[in-house]
């Protein structure tokens, strides 16, 4: 599983522009099923994305298509990590400790 955390590089502004597109993005990777909960920081100088079912090779080609990340209005810091315990509905995501 990948915990994305976006940060704002580019003035509000800007970042108001693309978020049409940015949401019409996240819509299409939620109906992949790779994208498992979003929203925006607080204070507003980013955001961040739960995602999983993927590997992380796929999630650097998903973020690298944000069109946040092709206008280069944010930069992605992304964190993997061993789900081993997760709520019922998300136990498709569950990970195995090795050994």
């Amino acid at each position: 599983m990948f915990v994305l955390e976006l940060t704002y590089t580019a003035p509000i502004e800007r970042i108001d522009e693309l978020i049409p597109a940015h949401r019409t993005w996240l819509e299409a990777r939620y109906a992949e099923g790779v994208f498992l909960a979003s929203g925006r920081k607080e204070p507003r100088e980013g955001g961040v994305i739960l995602a999983g079912g993927v590997g992380r090779s796929e999630i650097e080609t998903i973020v690298a298509t944000d069109p946040f990340s092709v206008a280069g209005v944010c930069a992605y810091r992304i964190v993997e990590f061993l789900a081993t315990k997760t709520v019922k509905e998300l136990a498709a995501f569950r990970d195995q400790l090795p050994g």
